[in-house]
């Protein structure tokens, strides 16, 4: 059933763009009812399910740390671009985009000021690609834009990056070339950088500090590429602060609820707030990251989703960018 859904998702969006490139008006059919409805147990026994099997074990991980080495003072990083078999749950292995063969990519972390080198190896045969640094303030010439800032990244072929990370927060990286299927195929990453100066426990004081990279398109509605029950959640201490940065490197907005805490918002596209505010549901657009601080201050194992429903459940049970954040007494 995911599977279908994944197929008339990409029917719609279909549709939706030849609309947009004739200037017609786009009318999307209702979905034909299910002749294969199921009883109310049947219902009930697959979310059971789903629930127990949380969280699922799959192979691969994204997000890993990318340690550099040093070349005098330059922070020297690498990374391969190739296809390979992603599984985003126990029943779903798909083909996906990967940078060092994981989805999302690895995390670069530096501190503001540093001078940054980043060697992309194009591994794949069939495509070219290029990377940009979405949200950092670098020189024209590495913002990865191919034929406007740089030639493509062809197969085979290395391309060299070099900038100073000039301003800090959380920002990405992700492909800029057949972006539509090389991004939401897994050629994203995150990309933070950490005020100069900042205490070792962070500028808002946190004791975790975590990411949430949305994606929906190639590889499904995925949590850091990864479909409930397979996402991981988040565990904290009661009593702990904790901040987590929100990506979206996908299509479609994404408003994120977290059940029985608030979220404080604390940052924009990398900027603190000068006035942050606070919600139980944060809609993130495609582009934007926003950091939050949640107090932990209430026990128990807290639903974390996206609310467009279609999208974290339906009559099998919750599906797709579904995870949880536990507190522990």
């Amino acid at each position: 059933m995911q599977h279908q859904q994944r197929v008339v998702l990409g029917l719609v969006l279909a549709v939706v763009l030849a609309g947009c490139a004739t200037g017609k008006p786009v009318v999307t059919p209702a979905p034909a009812p299910d002749s294969t409805k199921m009883t109310a147990q049947q219902m009930d026994d697959m979310h059971e399910a789903g629930v127990k099997a949380f969280p699922a074990k799959t192979e691969g991980l994204g997000n890993q740390i990318l340690q550099p080495t040093l070349d005098g003072k330059v922070k020297v990083f690498n990374l391969s671009v190739s296809k390979i078999k992603w599984q985003t749950a126990p029943s779903i292995t798909v083909d996906a985009y990967a940078y060092n063969g994981m989805v999302p990519g690895p995390m670069i972390r530096v501190t503001e000021g540093d001078r940054v080198r980043v060697i992309v190896k194009n591994n794949m045969t069939d495509e070219s690609t290029a990377v940009h640094w979405h949200g950092l303030l670098i020189d024209n010439a590495s913002d990865g834009v191919p034929f406007l800032t740089q030639p493509p990244i062809k197969p085979g072929e290395t391309y060299t990056y070099e900038f100073t990370a000039t301003n800090s927060g959380t920002h990405m990286y992700h492909s800029h070339h057949n972006a539509v299927a090389q991004v939401t195929g897994g050629l994203e990453g995150a990309f933070i950088v950490d005020p100069k100066g900042e205490t070792p426990t962070g500028r808002y004081h946190e004791d975790i500090d975590t990411l949430m990279v949305l994606n929906d398109g190639l590889l499904g509605f995925t949590l850091n590429g990864k479909e409930f029950p397979a996402t991981q959640p988040i565990v904290a201490k009661l009593g702990q602060k904790v901040r987590i940065r929100f990506m979206n490197e996908g299509q479609m907005i994404h408003p994120m609820h977290l059940h029985g805490l608030t979220m404080n918002v604390v940052e924009k596209d990398g900027y603190p707030l000068p006035q942050p505010y606070k919600v139980d549901t944060l809609n993130v657009a495609p582009g934007e990251r926003y950091d939050v601080i949640v107090d932990a201050n209430n026990p128990g194992v807290w639903a974390f989703h996206c609310h467009i429903l279609s999208h974290a459940e339906s009559e099998q049970g919750m599906h797709g960018m579904v995870t949880a954040l536990i507190v522990n007494k």
